[in-house]
Formats: C-alpha cells, structure tokens, sequence
C-alpha cells in the first residue's frame, strides 16, 4: 500500500530535516503549505519528542510554544488540567486570531468546574444512543447531496459533497435554516483555516473586521428568537442554560455557538476527504470496502487515525513542570500535536500507510480527560454514512487531478479533492 503523504515532501520541510533541531520553528507556514509536515514530525519523535520553537515566523508577537509529538506525551498533558490549563488559549497562537476573551468563552478554553458544568448542558444530547436516532434524517442528507451531483461525471468531494452535508447536519442540531448553510460554513472556513490564502482571503485582519462580526449579528438574532420562541435545538439549550444559577452572558452564547457549529462543519470534512483520497490512492483497500462494506467502520477508525480533523490543540503550564525530559516554565505554551501522535511507530506499526485492517486506538478526539471531544459519536455515524454512500453510488469512484490541502496549521484538511465519479 502506498505512502501517498509523505512521498511529496516539500523543499521547506525537506530543509527542515536539515536544520539544527534547536532551530526550528514548527508552525512557520513555509513546512504547512502542502498540509502537515509527517517527515518534521518524525524527526522530532526521534530527536526531541518535547521540542521548544522559539517563535512563530508569521506571527511575530506571539510567544514561543513546546511542540508534544509523541502518544504518550501527549495522553499525559490532555489528562492533567491543573498542570496544563486549556484557560490561556486553546492554539499554538494566544491572540492572533480570535482574541483570548472569545476562546475562554467556549467550554473548550475553560478549566474545571465551570468546563464540567458547560459540557455536561451538551452532553445529554450527543449520547451514542441520541446520535443512533438521527441515522435515518443524517443517510437522508447525504443521499440528497448525493442525488444533486446528477449525471455529472467529475466533482470535487470537498465542496460539491463533504460540505453540504455535515453543514446541514450540525445546522439542523443547531436551528440554523438550510438557506443558512453556505454563509456559516464560509464563516468557519474563514476562521479555523486563516493563514488560507483561498479559504480566508482577507487574512487574519478579516477575522475581526468582518467574520466575528458577522457571527455575532446572525447569532443575535437567533438568540432574540429562541428568548422569545424557545425551541428543542441546541441554540435553545445555550440561551436559556444555567450555571450556577446565572444566565450565560450573550457573548458565552455566540462562542458556545460557535464552537459546536465549528467543530461540526470542518471536523467530519476533513476526515471524510482525507480518508477518501487515501482509499483513492490505494485501490486495494477502496476495494475491500466495495465488496465488504461492514469493513467501512474500521476504515473510519484509520482515517481518524491518519487524518485527525485537527492538527493540534494547546494548554499552558500552571507551574514549572517537567515533561519528556524537558523542563517547562510556568506560562509556556504547551502544543499538543495530533497529526504526530497519530503516526508515534511507538504505537503503530508501518504507521504511515493506510491499513483499514489496523484498529488502533487514536487520540484524533484527544487523548481522553475532560476535553475529549462531545462530537465523537456524531463525527463516527457521518464518517461512515458518507463512505457507504459513496462507495455504493460510485465504487469505480477515481481521482480526476491533485489533491489541495489547506495552508493552516490549525484544521488538517483538504480544500480540494477533484474525482471523477465514474470510470
């Protein structure tokens, strides 16, 4: 089975294999142009599991970061809150791109107690068995993305299949009408991929002239309905939710809101094209899934494994600490690096090759402790509804021209991913 990710390294990060290890700078844009850099990664699994780059080169005023790229390391970090605070910032950058107050509004930038008590209001409602029961409505999506494509003969999964229908499906949780669902998926896009020329074309200025704006206008009229025409969706849940007897504030709204119709809209994308194009490029596993589709659960599994929605997320050390043999400040930024710990060869064998027989345990939902993600159960039943759609409808399904991945160091994505639909 073919390695298709880390046959076409970039001439940036092929330097980067040359460079003092002191000296590098893993989020300089330059390594993350063709998506995440495996070949860097490696490197520090094997030279410096904890790695400390000094700054980051597009963002000058932000400080310097620990890079976490083993398993292990990792697993460590996600489960130790009062050692390593999601509180300060949730990304390797602190400001940058949406200001501190707005991360530490969402239950993702709080610590215990008020996290605990924000995500339990969700929790009930992302259940396995809640989930189970919008199999039906999420296949009847898909279908209708699916029965739009026609009679055309070529598409680009990303934009013509993926983004259609996991908008509409958080849309729907969230009360967000389908006439909506272009504007906020643009939005999202804008944000999580900003350092993407074609996805975010303002930069991270436009983020806080316009996108954040925007989100607050159309989330203030939702809020203005729901106080009025209270409703069973989850925007309902957020503004009439309690916490410790207190309303959330309308801004605590706007990001909770956010962060669900965020993490539903880029999370099951990413790894539905990704996974897509590596069972594309190995014909032989697209194969087993056409003729054994009870095997598309397990090529889920490896897709998140290889393909995790979100390259990494942040925490920021309470106090001097040690970790891999590092001494860490209090106050450091510590970055927990999934699309590395994913492929750790501590944990798995010929760890980048696809391999849909594998079922390994992956941290692409985190590592455990209290942020691992709310959406897995949601995120899983999408996967493969959208596979076996796929698959069924198309299983000549082949690549029609090059894959593009989006230039971020935040969201592990495709933003192109041309097929022709059938042979």
């Amino acid at each position: 089975m073919a390695n298709e990710q880390t046959a076409a390294t970039t001439a940036a990060e092929a330097g980067a294999l040359d460079t003092p290890i002191d000296e590098l700078r893993v989020a300089d844009d330059d390594y993350w142009q063709d998506g995440a850099p495996y070949e860097l990664f490696k490197r520090l699994r094997s030279e410096c599991p904890v790695h400390w780059s000094d700054s980051i080169q597009q963002y000058p005023d932000e400080d310097g970061f620990w890079s976490v790229t083993t398993a292990d390391d990792v697993h460590t970090v996600s489960r130790d809150w009062r050692t390593y605070s999601s509180g300060y910032g949730i990304t390797a950058l602190t400001h940058s791109i949406l200001p501190l107050e707005l991360q530490q509004a969402m239950f993702i930038g709080m610590d215990p107690p008020k996290h605990d008590r924000l995500k339990a209001l969700f929790q009930r409602g992302f259940t396995p068995k809640r989930i189970a029961d919008h199999e039906e409505a999420i296949r009847a999506i898909t279908i209708d993305v699916l029965d739009g494509l026609g009679d055309r003969e070529t598409c680009d999964l990303v934009t013509d299949v993926a983004q259609p229908v996991v908008s509409r499906v958080i849309h729907s949780f969230m009360g967000v009408p389908a006439e909506d669902d272009a504007d906020w998926a643009r939005l999202m896009n804008s944000i999580l991929a900003a350092n993407d020329p074609d996805l975010n074309p303002g930069g991270p200025e436009q983020i806080m002239e316009r996108d954040i704006p925007e989100i607050f206008e159309r989330c203030n009229e939702l809020i203005t309905d729901r106080r009025e025409n209270p409703t069973d969706d989850l925007t309902s849940v957020l503004v009439h939710a309690e916490i410790d007897g207190e309303r959330l504030e309308d801004h605590e709204i706007v990001m909770g809101f956010f962060l669900l119709v965020a993490a539903g809209n880029d999370s099951t994308k990413a790894t539905y094209c990704s996974g897509m194009r590596a069972l594309l490029e190995n014909p032989d596993q697209k194969q087993m899934l056409v003729d054994d589709p009870a095997l598309v659960p397990d090529a889920v599994e490896e897709a998140l494994r290889m393909y995790p929605a979100f390259a990494h997320f942040r925490r920021t050390a309470t106090e001097d600490t040690e970790l891999g043999g590092q001494a860490i400040r209090e106050g450091e930024k510590v970055v927990m690096w999934y699309v590395s710990s994913n492929r750790d060869e501590t944990r798995y064998e010929d760890a980048d090759t696809f391999d849909l027989t594998r079922r390994a345990e992956h941290q692409a939902f985190g590592a455990g402790g209290r942020h691992f993600c709310l959406g897995t159960a949601l995120a899983r039943l999408e996967l493969r509804i959208l596979i076996e759609e796929t698959l069924k409808r198309y299983p000549g399904i082949a690549l029609d021209g090059r894959p593009q991945a989006a230039a971020t160091q935040f969201v592990n994505q495709l933003k192109s991913l041309p097929v022709r639909l059938r042979p």
